[in-house]
């Protein structure tokens, strides 16, 4: 039986050490935070933390994670009391209908801790594994660029205004 370390705390799971992370997040933890987006590693909205580095839930069996923390949205902050990067996303309305928000939160938290001050392409370049169908992508940009401590390279950004 297979120990994970998610969000800070040790888990002992049942599950086999092949069974993608995905699962055992959702299905075994109860952290809903990781979509089922395409399986395949395509499409980002499964994305968390391994030791500071974005990792794809849906591909990472969980045999190879005994030792290493794993983080998921849910242990960036909570809806009472978001973390930096989460209230930045909610000041920037970055989220409509945000079954990729969790993923593009992640991966952003990933480059922001290997990269403090990333500038616009850098940004963009981080998220660009990370897919969103509703069209948010600049306000996406500008919410990571204000958890960054800098206004959007595309101008001023207004809370709530359509881009």
């Amino acid at each position: 039986m297979p120990n994970l370390t998610v969000n800070g705390r040790t888990h002992a799971v049942a599950a086999e050490p092949e069974t993608p992370l995905l699962y055992v997040l959702r299905d075994e933890l109860g952290l809903n935070g990781a979509k089922f987006g395409c399986g395949l590693g395509q499409c980002g909205a499964c994305t968390v933390e391994v030791e500071g580095r974005a990792v794809l839930s849906c591909l990472t069996p969980i045999g190879v994670l005994e030792g290493r923390p794993v983080t998921t949205v849910e242990g960036l902050g909570s809806p009472e009391n978001p973390g930096p990067l989460q209230a930045a996303f909610i000041a920037e309305n970055a989220a409509q209908c945000g079954y990729c928000i969790a993923g593009m939160v992640m991966r952003a938290h990933a480059l922001l801790k290997a990269n403090p001050h990333p500038d616009e392409a850098e940004i963009r370049a981080a998220l660009r594994l990370n897919l969103c169908r509703c069209g948010t992508h600049m306000r996406i940009l500008a919410a990571v660029a204000r958890a960054a401590g800098r206004e959007a390279d595309h101008g001023p950004t207004t809370t709530g205004a359509a881009r």
